[in-house]
């Protein structure tokens, strides 16, 4: 919940400069609902694609304040995350409700970016994989496998998100290998799995040289171009 339309132009416009104007990085910004047409039309005939941090599990209908697939497509967006841990924790969002909304995305041709992960008194519990598991299977029901190779899956350790605490490359990887194990083999393949929680330009090169590690959902550094930038140079 950053930026007004003016700030969220100027830094579309200004990450737009910061990189390369092809690359063989997947990369996407996810502004609020309200800057997404306007940084929309900022990125247009950029190799930088839009995406939305959030969705409701309907078409259309009367659900006041909440937003559609088809608007998100409408404003130009490409992807949507779901199941933030924010959302999870603040607005007490589920896994059963993420399911839902993962469904509508899927058949609306957005791909979803689905959110999971730990509290600190969870991992200290040695509840991790337990949690993680329970996440993935509840947020993934009834998705098929050729389905599920559309998805992302972010592993976004609660502990780790805006408290300059990130999990280590190795922590990072053997959750990301747990989630990958969950999966049948050919879908656990083709699946690209993000880390998120504290990304920095200086942590994102170890993160990233993990085997399982495919990519980072960007929280804070994100709103800093020169760190945004360093971040997609790093996976590059």
């Amino acid at each position: 919940m950053n930026g007004t339309l003016a700030e969220a132009r100027a830094l579309a416009q200004d990450i737009r400069n910061a990189l390369p104007a092809a690359s063989d990085v997947d990369v996407v910004v996810c502004p609020p609902f309200t800057a997404l047409h306007a940084v929309s039309e900022v990125l247009k005939g950029s190799h930088i694609a839009v995406g939305a941090q959030n969705m409701y599990f309907e078409e259309k209908g009367a659900f006041t304040g909440e937003v559609s697939p088809l608007m998100l497509l409408d404003a130009g967006c490409r992807y949507v995350i779901l199941g933030h841990s924010e959302r999870r924790r603040q607005m007490g969002e589920t896994s059963e409700l993420v399911n839902r909304k993962l469904k509508l995305a899927l058949t609306a041709g957005l791909t979803p970016i689905v959110c999971v992960g730990e509290t600190w008194p969870e991992r200290s519990a040695g509840q991790t994989e337990q949690v993680i598991g329970e996440q993935i299977a509840s947020s993934l029901t009834d998705i098929p496998d050729h389905a599920l190779r559309s998805v992302l899956i972010a592993y976004e350790p609660v502990w780790a998100i805006g408290t300059g605490q990130v999990a280590t490359p190795d922590q990072a990887e053997e959750v990301h290998r747990c989630i990958r194990g969950l999966l049948p083999s050919a879908t656990a393949e083709a699946l690209r799995i993000l880390y998120g929680g504290s990304v920095t330009p200086e942590n994102c090169e170890g993160l990233m040289a993990k085997e399982d590690l495919d990519g980072t959902l960007v929280g804070g550094a994100s709103l800093k171009v020169d760190s945004f930038a360093a971040i997609v140079q790093a996976a590059a």
